[in-house]
């Protein structure tokens, strides 16, 4: 499949949005054939990055989020998340402090952080005043097959 032409929903960018665009995400993935566990961090990843545009991308009028989900390049899952909020490079965000007393630690980041930890693939792009996060998640390895299957 083109990377280009995922299957895509868009939704407002506001929290009411949030359940129905994981329920988008949970079942293109469960249709690439991950486990639930796989499904689980790629969701929390995604409402990470929803929660973040939702909140800040859009200060005063709400705007859009296209969120597009399907088989990329190499088998890969790929979620792509666009919105024409203000500029923001996830990759460009400083890694917190995880070593730090709970107390001294600086609030955010934390999430954006697990977002690259779990996810294969993290890329951003600004284009044509859209920001575009390209989530990717290597497919699930095939079952092992033992030697009485031969």
């Amino acid at each position: 499949m083109d990377d280009n032409n995922l299957p895509h929903i868009v939704v407002p960018a506001h929290l009411p949005s949030l359940q129905k665009s994981i329920a988008f995400v949970s079942s293109c993935a469960k249709a690439a054939g991950f486990d639930s566990k796989r499904i689980r961090e790629i969701e929390l990843c995604v409402e990470e990055v929803l929660v973040n545009i939702f909140n800040y991308a859009y200060p005063g009028d709400g705007g859009q989020v296209t969120i597009a989900c399907g088989r990329g390049a190499g088998g890969n899952l790929v979620v792509r998340i666009q919105d024409e909020g203000i500029p923001f490079n996830i990759l460009s965000a400083s890694d917190p402090d995880i070593t730090a007393n709970i107390d001294e630690r600086q609030i955010g980041g934390l999430g954006i952080f697990f977002v690259r930890q779990l996810m294969d693939g993290v890329e951003y792009r600004r284009e044509a005043n859209r920001n575009i996060l390209t989530l990717s998640v290597k497919p699930p390895a095939p079952p092992e097959r033992s030697n009485r299957d031969s």
